[in-house]
């Protein structure tokens, strides 16, 4: 496992609770420091064998020989989504096979898409390997959701809106759930949304409504662009809209507005006291630590489909969630919901791989596997998920 964040420490507790699918694993990241540290408190629940080794993941020879050093069978990419080409490139040189939980974005633009990794379709293909894309919860899960959908509740979807709240409070005046650098980035970007084989592009923001999320209530909901939308469409040509709602409170988006205003959120360099910074960069060394928000963070999150079609020629309609409790995900790993989240999946991926239940050779998203063993293990790991049929979709 690349990375040791809050998301790698879900997953190695986890991958630790499955010893008869997994026998050892590897953390690296480029402070060992941070590896030792999830190995650390893994070992006080468990005996399972854990090693920990520095790697930088933006050098390409560095990690292909640590690769060579350890034989894994699988690579699971929890880094930073700018490393995730360098990773694959590893892979390949070293015979692995690779997932990850969020597909690339560069460095020095702030855009994301699947085209840069879909590239790599022949390259696994020819050395026999698999790479699994967009293995977390939003992407991840809810293309699970939609393929599970797809395979037991309809002939064809026409209508596909992935919900996604944080009804959480961590008691800080402004915190990102996840790394604040990607996570600024994604959510000031325009939004974008697929309708009639087209998309179309919103202002930041500009499409927002209340929805009613289970045991939650109405929370005010902003259309954004997400990854996943790109490969539904792609996998299920049917779905005539597809769309990705956000929860934001107001307090989060005046912050938010007041760092894009003053250049925070910029991604340029900028000359300060002789030293080049970038803006976002600094911002995140300021920030809250995502990792350390568990402790004092109460609420739910619910995320999930809610999907209309048609089903043996009659219209239907079908939602299904997960709703998280962050005190819950805190007690068992330490770690808040969104990383719970996002880490549970990305062991299940694993699981799904190295247990054989999802093999091929070649570049793939989670959507063109099998979905009911995820389902499966979803439950038994910590995300149960919730169905409700022809009910009031709001959307």
């Amino acid at each position: 496992m690349i990375g040791a964040g809050g998301v790698g420490t879900v997953v190695a507790h986890k991958i630790a609770e499955h010893p008869e699918i997994f026998s050892e694993l590897v953390i690296a990241s480029r402070t060992k420091s941070k590896c030792d540290y999830i190995a650390e408190t893994v070992r006080k629940k468990t005996d399972f064998k854990i090693e920990t080794e520095k790697v930088d993941a933006d050098n390409v020879p560095e990690l292909t020989a640590l690769l060579q050093k350890h034989k894994p069978f699988l690579v699971i990419n929890v880094a930073l989504p700018y490393q995730d080409l360098h990773i694959m490139d590893a892979c390949l040189e070293a015979g692995v096979n690779y997932m990850d939980t969020a597909n690339y974005e560069p460095l020095d633009e702030a855009k994301y898409q699947y085209g840069w990794q879909w590239a790599y379709q022949d390259k696994f293909k020819e050395k026999g390997l698999t790479a699994l894309l967009g293995c977390g919860f939003d992407p991840g899960v809810t293309s699970v959701f939609t393929a599970y959908a797809a395979k037991h509740h309809f002939d064809e979807i026409e209508y596909l809106d992935i919900v996604d709240c944080n009804a959480g409070d961590h008691g800080k005046a402004f915190a990102t759930n996840f790394n604040p650098e990607i996570n600024i980035r994604e959510i000031t970007q325009k939004g974008k949304y697929y309708e009639n084989g087209k998309w179309i592009e919103t202002e930041p923001h500009e499409i927002h409504k209340p929805l009613n999320y289970p045991r939650i209530g109405a929370k005010e909901s902003y259309l954004i662009y997400h990854e996943e939308l790109e490969s539904l469409v792609k996998n299920f040509p049917t779905i005539k809209r597809a769309r990705f709602w956000m929860t934001f409170g107001q307090e989060y988006l005046t912050h938010l507005r007041v760092i894009q205003n003053i250049g925070m959120a910029g991604i340029e360099p900028v000359m300060y006291e002789g030293h080049e910074i970038v803006p976002i960069r600094f911002l995140k060394a300021v920030l809250p630590n995502p990792g350390d928000l568990g402790e004092n963070y109460k609420g739910w999150t619910s995320i999930g489909c809610r999907i209309k079609g048609k089903k043996d020629g009659h219209e239907k309609t079908y939602y299904i969630f997960n709703n998280c409790s962050h005190e819950v995900a805190f007690k068992e790993t330490g770690t808040q919901g969104v990383s719970y989240t996002t880490g549970v999946p990305a062991m299940i991926g694993a699981m799904m791989i190295c247990s054989g239940i999802w093999s091929g050779a070649g570049v793939f998203n989670v959507e063109e596997f099998n979905p009911d063993p995820f389902m499966d293990e979803l439950n038994k790991n910590g995300l149960k998920w919730e169905e409700e049929i022809n009910g009031d979709l709001e959307l």
